[in-house]
């Protein structure tokens, strides 16, 4: 018989007031609770008379192995940043399920993501197709991610790029940028969203492709990019610059 449970939790941008009711929920009833340290530090105030497991970047499968064995007798919460299921826990959380052989209770909570949080506070640069790429090579072969951004980037709709640039790999953005280039028009759009929906450091950048080069400087892990597709226009109210608008096609239908 099956004692045990686990939950796999989407956390969102990180403010208390974007982690969804059912995630809160999740964490409540957990006995355990299992994270990077970070994304721990926001729920601290939930945390209180419960087992808490820290942990830091590079741990993911020692996390793993650690909330698998717990949930065969214990209710367990393993949190994730964004949406468990999109560059988070939840895929190696259930690979080392699937190895082990254990049979409990899994549930996958979603999350709001770094490209949902960095949209919301530029207006709507991603109202229609779009695609999301990590620019972190640890995982993903350098070769392959540039194919893939060249498959993008060749069909015109917006990217989003996750993990642009870090101390380690400081020149993947600006290859990422080079391969943009090839495809895209220098008045495309493009946005720096730094800690986007967070409690600290918040700030938005919105430039051009062709510009790029004053705002890079800005860009660091914390930040999200958003390039636009062929569609995107840099959005203003008055004469002041508000986001970027990709039209989602109601200006072919509709008068208005």
């Amino acid at each position: 018989m099956v004692k045990g449970s686990l939950a796999i939790v989407g956390l969102g941008p990180g403010r208390r007031e974007y982690i969804t009711p059912r995630a809160l929920k999740a964490i409540a009833t957990a006995e355990y609770v299992i994270g990077n340290a970070s994304y721990l530090e926001p729920l601290e105030p939930l945390l209180a008379g419960k087992h808490v497991i820290r942990s830091s970047m590079g741990k993911e499968v020692e996390r793993a192995k650690a909330a698998i064995d717990l949930a065969k007798t214990h209710a367990v919460a393993i949190v994730s940043g964004g949406d468990a299921g999109v560059y988070g826990m939840a895929s190696i959380v259930l690979e080392v399920l699937e190895h082990s052989g254990t049979e409990i209770n899994v549930e996958i909570i979603p999350g709001i993501t770094a490209a949902n949080s960095a949209a919301s506070l530029l207006g709507s640069p991603l109202s229609g197709d779009f695609a999301v790429i990590s620019l972190s090579d640890l995982l993903t072969p350098l070769e392959v991610i540039e194919q893939r951004l060249d498959a993008i980037f060749s069909v015109g709709i917006p990217v989003v790029l996750y993990n642009p640039k870090s101390r380690g790999r400081p020149h993947n953005f600006a290859l990422a940028i080079e391969h943009a280039r090839k495809y895209l028009s220098p008045d495309t759009p493009l946005a720096l969203v730094k800690n986007a929906l967070r409690d600290e450091g918040e700030e938005t950048i919105v430039t051009t492709l062709g510009k790029v080069e004053t705002v890079i400087d800005s860009v660091d892990m914390h930040t999200t990019v958003i390039i636009g597709g062929n569609e995107s226009r840099i959005w203003r109210m008055g004469d002041n610059v508000k986001g970027i608008i990709t039209p989602r096609g109601y200006h072919h239908k509709y008068v208005y």
